[in-house]
């Protein structure tokens, strides 16, 4: 269903003081694209802690659950077409963001909700397991769309994926009918890719693989690719657009030597990226010949 190119996007996620991660980037992104944000952080922070000791700031449970009241309540609910969320402080939140997004599918079933599972890379998890549960029990089987890494699709499925297969096998499995996997096999060499899995489709972009990025890039690709698919082109042209866009920012950012996404500089590879992006198309399971 094609949404208003007005219609408000809630973002949930962290926010920092310095930096292109979480609220920053996906903010950035949605209303360069033409899309009202309403921004929610669910933690604050000075940077990423990649970059060092941060201080951390929080909220108390009892007041986020008063505040995603106020939303769910609030007289302009109805400019609100699209829900993007990302890190959690803690388990609470995601059950209370859950009231929030079931509150919005009941009033406007065509509601799109985003969900990036933000919950750890292949050095294991950066939440509390008891966070990733919630994300993955609360959160996960109200989304209209997953984007999860590679290692968090199989923390939340509890087994390996060990190539394209298995990571289909497994996001079928965990329920959103659309799942946009990032730091899926590429089979080009030296490559990175993202496969998304929609319907009867399979469908993998790829791109060249830079060594040592800055964070942020899992951020804005939800976020891009959800306003692709809001503007209502077809999900394969969304995909590819959504994966140059980050492509083109990253390797802009990387010839600038700077520690983080260079959004400011990049808006026009947002609107109008230029990047080359291989789109290969993956046998998805239920064209796969019956075994006799």
């Amino acid at each position: 269903m094609n949404k208003s190119p007005s219609c408000a996007v809630i973002v949930i996620s962290s926010h920092v003081v310095r930096g292109s991660v979480g609220n920053r980037a996906a903010v950035f992104a949605l209303e360069t694209l033409g899309y009202p944000v309403w921004a929610l952080p669910t933690v604050v922070l000075p940077w990423h802690p990649g970059h060092g000791k941060v201080t951390r700031l929080s909220f108390p449970e009892a007041g986020f659950d008063q505040l995603i009241d106020d939303l769910i309540d609030a007289p302009w609910i109805s400019e609100v077409g699209a829900v993007l969320t990302g890190y959690f402080g803690n388990a609470g939140q995601t059950r209370a963001v859950a009231r929030l997004v079931a509150a919005l599918k009941a009033r406007n079933p065509d509601l799109l909700y985003l969900c990036d599972p933000v919950m750890g890379d292949m050095g294991g998890l950066y939440v509390s397991e008891e966070t990733a549960k919630g994300i993955r029990d609360n959160l996960i089987p109200l989304a209209s769309i997953a984007t999860p890494n590679r290692y968090e699709l199989s923390w939340m499925v509890g087994s390996s994926l060990e190539n394209n297969t298995a990571i289909i096998d497994a996001a079928l499995s965990l329920g959103p009918a659309r799942m946009l996997v990032t730091t899926a096999l590429p089979m080009m060499a030296g490559g990175v890719g993202n496969l998304l899995l929609s319907g009867r489709h399979a469908l993998l972009s790829e791109h060249r693989l830079i060594d040592n990025p800055p964070n942020g890039l899992g951020d804005l690709l939800a976020a891009v690719f959800l306003a692709r698919l809001l503007s209502g082109i077809p999900e394969e042209r969304a995909l590819q657009l959504a994966t140059a866009s980050v492509y083109e920012i990253l390797a802009r950012t990387m010839k600038r030597g700077s520690d983080e996404l260079t959004l400011e500089s990049d808006a026009s590879s947002l609107m109008s990226p230029m990047a080359l992006v291989q789109i290969r198309r993956i046998m998805h399971p239920a064209l796969r010949p019956k075994s006799s």
